[in-house]
Parts: structure tokens; C-alpha cells; sequence
């Protein structure tokens, strides 16, 4: 494990996605989160299956799915003519 300088805490803090590079390898690593990674780490397997990101993807779209933009795409045919 490696620990992290105050310098570098405070770039996770501030960084949208915070990334790394390894100078001797020449790769960028992004880092996530313990907790965002045991959510997602079931998709990233040897084998990942679709259907397993469902429940995932339900509720990432579920606040605007019901919002009244929506009430427009589903009466899209009615606009298309």
C-alpha cells in the first residue's frame, strides 16, 4: 500500500478524476474510491455479463426518467410527423 503525501490528498480533493502516472512504465492509472470499486468491480471481470449493470443503470437514470422532458420522447412519434 502506498501512502499518500498531504500534496497528493489534497489533488484527490480538487481533481474531477484524479490520476496518477507511473514515470518508469510510462502508464496513467485513474483513481477511484474503495467504495466506488466494490460497487463496480463485479463488471470489470473476466466474463462481464450486461444484464448485471441493470440495476446500476436503472438508477442512475431514474431521477430524470420520470421529469417532464420526458413526456416529449415518449410522444416522439407524434413529433416525428
Amino acid at each position: 500500500m502506498i501512502e499518500l503525501t498531504p500534496e497528493q490528498c489534497q489533488e484527490l480533493e480538487t481533481a474531477e478524476v484524479p490520476r496518477v502516472i507511473d514515470p518508469v512504465a510510462q502508464k496513467t492509472y485513474v483513481l477511484v474510491s474503495e467504495e466506488v470499486y466494490e460497487r463496480v468491480k463485479g463488471f470489470l471481470g473476466d466474463d462481464p455479463q450486461p444484464h448485471d449493470a441493470y440495476p446500476a443503470i436503472d438508477r442512475a437514470f431514474a431521477e430524470d426518467w420520470d421529469g417532464p422532458k420526458m413526456d416529449d420522447y415518449d410522444r416522439y412519434e407524434e413529433f416525428r410527423q
